[in-house]
């Protein structure tokens, strides 16, 4: 009997300890401890990548060459543009192969503040919004991104050759492709939101309308000037959120059948 005394108000003692508030120094503290993990990891794959830098270019640009008529190249209009074009790559490369790693972390720093239920769904969610950032980026460069060049290229008058500077098409690949990720995450916002109740799916089905139109708004503002790279854009957005709000309402349903 003494011992299960000892024992409950053991672990009383220790529920105590860790309902305190934790210092802000103490949160700094671990928070850089995570940071530090996180850049170290993207420094490494950065240098183990390095040697490669020039394959990856190659790679990102044979959208763009298959394109180009025979009589065309890419081009280097800066002394520097040959060596920081591939090094800018390479670390969005790094960066990109490092995501899963970078959630995790964040994870782990929040993941002490959440409630056994929030813990359920949030990291499901974050499962979900690496995925699907990696699905957009995917989607960019094997569908948006060629059918763009091949419009662009197509356009163009007879007597101008297309001549791509290799630093503006690693500008515009990169802002494409974060376009497209961030696009795809549309569906876990929409969860979220409505998981914290800030809206409901009623709501939102009655603002639709309003929605496709914005989705449209701002693909119009995001992408380059041209119908094509709107419309490619703002449908798999709309598409994206109707998958979002038909997950929210499955979420609602069975939030009403356990109340």
């Amino acid at each position: 009997m003494k011992s299960n005394m000892l024992s409950t108000q053991t672990e009383s003692a220790n529920d105590g300890i860790l309902l305190e508030e934790m210092p802000i120094t103490k949160h700094l503290i671990i928070l850089r401890r995570h940071l530090f993990k996180i850049v170290g990891l993207i420094v490494a794959l950065f240098f183990c990548l390095l040697p490669f830098a020039n394959q990856s270019y190659q790679l990102l640009s044979e959208p763009l060459r298959a394109q180009l008529p025979v009589s065309s190249s890419m081009i280097a209009t800066d002394v520097t543009a040959t060596f920081m074009a591939p090094f800018k790559l390479n670390f969005f490369v790094a960066l990109m192969l490092a995501m899963p790693f970078i959630i995790y972390q964040l994870w782990a720093f929040i993941k002490p503040a959440l409630y056994a239920k929030e813990k359920t769904l949030a990291l499901p969610l974050l499962v979900s919004s690496i995925s699907l950032f990696y699905i957009g980026v995917s989607f960019a460069y094997f569908i948006a991104l060629p059918s763009i060049l091949h419009f662009f290229i197509s356009v163009s008058p007879e007597t101008v050759a297309p001549m791509t500077d290799i630093n503006s098409y690693l500008g515009f690949c990169l802002k494409l492709f974060l376009v497209f990720g961030l696009t795809f995450e549309i569906p876990v916002v929409t969860l979220v939101l409505i998981l914290i109740g800030l809206v409901s799916t009623e709501q939102l089905v009655e603002k639709r309308k309003f929605i496709i139109v914005g989705c449209f708004f701002v693909a119009m503002f995001v992408t380059p000037p041209d119908a094509l790279s709107m419309i490619m854009l703002a449908i798999p957005m709309w598409l994206l959120f109707e998958i979002g709000l038909f997950f929210g309402k499955l979420i609602e349903k069975r939030r009403n059948i356990a109340a």
